[in-house]
């Protein structure tokens, strides 16, 4: 299938998608945390009714359902393919505004001439290997979306690739999108049962061979500290700046478990939010590791380090809350190893080299595995996602549809 002209095209879909802002809410308890991603659920709800998909439908919460049914007698596992429908709240999704450039020279990307944004190969040289390759890059304002727009593209190709062509013989074929993914909330609501898949495959990945059976365990944690405002004129020993505390708890968390300089199995803590003043300021922290007692660790050094400041700046000063968000695939995946075998079998079938890697984040998949559904990650084929120098080869998203349906095909024989 190298080369073919798919029946809408990769690249139009994604960029169509990619214009519809859906990005999530954090912290909103409304499941969509924002109303707008319906409207991207309710194109992909008609699109699939016209391309002749079964079951054809979006839940209350506003994910999406499809089916393509079996069109052979074989006995074929029921699989599923999954992809998530929001972007990130750390940069904006509205008025995205794809750029294509073609054959790409391996130099310096300008973004946006007028506010001087320049996608500079020397931060990122990973984009001098799509040389001579035609990439979807941002106007510098916003994120470009394919985490994971790209995956929706990508699954939607192959789903209308399969409709179209009742030739291509394959088993039952279950098609679901979600809400909230990127504020950890993409399956609180999603109907497994009514799924019906004996396992699924999220699309959610990035650079083109990327397969990802492990990820972080993860936590979100909450601090809340209590200072004493009064005139820093008549402060002296009687100020307690709530700011100042902040920074001391930051302090005294250690210094390399920091995302700025881990990689590959090494957690970390992150400060993603601080706000406050004198009397009184609130952090948000995200809590990461690949090994359960390391992840354990992590937690418990939080509270040890509230406890030990409470003692000396007096009890309640701090107050912590933990709340785990995902936990580990690997130990659901692995007895199904055939799900990672096929896999790379389908790349390799693509002339793509397999990239067996951690995720050193999370997917809907990790929470759906413990939920049953036995759920590794793939590749879309974008980089630098939640950023305005995010960008995606044409190329990468044409062979992320064609190792999907080899996967099907892997199954169907």
């Amino acid at each position: 299938m190298e080369g073919e002209c798919f029946m809408k095209h990769v690249t139009e879909r994604f960029i169509k998608y990619a214009k519809i802002d859906t990005q999530s809410v954090d912290e909103m308890d409304a499941v969509p945390s924002s109303e707008k991603q319906k409207n991207l659920a309710k194109v992909l709800v008609e699109e699939l009714k016209e391309m002749g998909a079964a079951n054809v439908h979006m839940s209350d919460y506003g994910y999406v359902y499809a089916t393509i049914p079996s069109n052979t007698d074989k006995k074929i596992p029921v699989i599923g393919f999954i992809s998530h429908m929001d972007t990130a709240p750390a940069i904006s999704g509205k008025d995205v505004n794809p750029q294509i450039i073609k054959n790409y020279n391996g130099e310096d990307i300008v973004l946006n001439k007028e506010l001087k944004i320049t996608l500079e190969t020397s931060q990122y040289p990973a984009i001098k290997q799509y040389m001579g390759q035609d990439l979807i890059v941002t106007d510098g304002n916003t994120l470009l979306g394919a985490d994971d727009k790209a995956g929706v593209a990508e699954i939607m190709t192959m789903a209308e690739t399969l409709l179209s062509n009742p030739d291509i013989k394959h088993g039952t074929i279950q098609i679901g999108f979600t809400p909230d993914e990127e504020v950890g909330r993409g399956v609180d609501f999603f109907d497994l049962e009514g799924f019906g898949a004996e396992f699924a495959y999220t699309v959610d990945g990035g650079e083109l061979g990327e397969i990802e059976y492990e990820n972080f365990n993860a936590a979100g944690a909450k601090l809340s500290i209590q200072g004493t405002s009064i005139h820093p004129g008549s402060a002296k020993g009687r100020m307690i700046n709530a700011l100042l505390l902040a920074m001391e708890f930051q302090g005294m968390l250690p210094i390399h478990d920091n995302p700025m300089y881990t990689e590959k199995y090494e957690g970390f803590y992150m400060l993603e939010a601080l706000e406050g003043g004198v009397d009184s300021a609130k952090a948000s922290y995200i809590i990461r590791d690949h090994d359960k007692v390391k992840f354990q660790q992590k937690k418990d050094n939080f509270l040890k380090i509230v406890n030990y400041l409470n003692d000396k700046y007096g009890e309640e000063t701090f107050k912590a809350s933990i709340k785990d968000s995902y936990y580990n695939m690997k130990e659901k995946v692995e007895p199904h190893f055939h799900l990672i075998e096929n896999a790379k079998k389908a790349m390799e079938d693509t002339g793509v080299k397999p990239i067996v890697s951690p995720i050193r984040g999370g997917t809907d998949g990790a929470r759906l595995s413990y939920m049953g559904l036995p759920c590794p990650n793939i590749c879309t084929g974008g980089h630098n996602f939640h950023g305005r120098y995010e960008y995606i080869s044409i190329q990468s998203m044409e062979k992320v549809v064609e190792i999907l349906l080899n996967i099907i095909r892997i199954y169907t024989e």
